[in-house]
């Protein structure tokens, strides 16, 4: 007798649900995009300023070897007019200031810049790096910078020669007029690399392990002429060598201007930092200073062709 009651229950179920789910339908929906604005703009992980990437070249960012200090190498001993008194870390010499000056756009004061010695023949081999960068007139050079990173050039240079005052080399006018003499130089530097591929005399020049010995060679009359750098050579014969003279100067790459760089193990992602700090001393003059202070002016050397 109850089953009809049943029924009419189950009938009565049946038509609400449809009912309900026109009402759902047709109910004000919530602005979900509303209520995803508010939430970003009120978690303070997603706001706009955190969101922008930081700078890699601020020196809390800066991956250097010990965080904190920046570490430079550069040979020993080191000379002038690059380093004064053989001691780096005076800030004194063109090299020093220039090392100085570019820690300072960094964010590094002098005293977080520690000096490490780097003979000059191991700054360029391959391999892990116990300085952050080294600045020791290493010219930039295609086979250098398969194994290591340079950074821009921070100074333009030329190789000079240097003789005697009054003796055979001395009075050469162009580079075919030292063909015949012996030449010296440091080994693994580009001046040694000039006297074989630009001059090619026809000895075998000499190498010596570092400028020390090349201008005591010259002394003792083991070497008619030694190459350097134009301004290294502009110091030996004003102070070192009083009766020594510059012969002359020469370009050893042909339609190209030598330059050296600050060295870097390959792939340092300080590079484009130092470079932009490099970028920086160029662009308001303080690179021109320090090169005004510290280097002698090149000008009425004669150019050996």
């Amino acid at each position: 007798m109850r089953q009809p009651d049943i029924t009419l229950r189950r009938l009565g179920v049946a038509l609400a649900a449809p009912l309900l789910l026109f009402a759902a339908a047709c109910a004000p929906q919530e602005d979900s995009t509303a209520t995803d604005s508010t939430s970003d703009s009120g978690s303070p992980s997603e706001s706009a300023s955190d969101t922008t990437a930081a700078d890699p070249c601020a020196t809390d960012s800066l991956p250097t070897l010990t965080p904190g200090t920046l570490t430079v190498g550069t040979d020993s001993p080191a000379y002038d007019p690059w380093f004064r008194n053989n001691d780096p870390s005076n800030g004194k010499g063109y090299e020093s200031a220039v090392a100085y000056a570019v820690a300072d756009r960094l964010g590094f004061s002098a005293d977080q810049v520690t000096w490490v010695k780097v003979p000059f023949n191991s700054s360029y081999k391959p391999g892990a790096k116990d300085f952050d960068f080294d600045i020791n007139q290493i010219s930039i050079t295609p086979e250098r910078a398969q194994v290591v990173d340079f950074s821009d050039g921070y100074y333009q240079a030329s190789q000079a020669v240097i003789a005697l005052k009054g003796s055979a080399a001395a009075g050469a006018t162009s580079l075919a007029d030292l063909q015949g003499l012996k030449l010296g130089a440091q080994t693994g530097t580009t001046s040694l690399t000039a006297i074989r591929d630009v001059i090619k005399p026809s000895e075998d020049p000499a190498v010596f392990p570092n400028t020390n010995a090349a201008k005591q060679a010259l002394l003792n009359g083991q070497v008619d002429a030694i190459l350097a750098d134009l301004p290294t050579a502009f110091y030996i014969v004003a102070v070192e060598i009083p009766k020594g003279t510059i012969v002359g100067q020469f370009q050893p790459t042909s339609g190209e201007q030598e330059e050296f760089g600050m060295l870097f193990e390959k792939g340092s992602p300080l590079v484009p930092c130092v470079d932009q700090a490099l970028q920086s001393l160029k662009d308001d003059g303080t690179l021109a200073g320090i090169e005004k202070q510290w280097l002698s002016d090149t000008v009425n050397v004669p150019v050996l062709q």
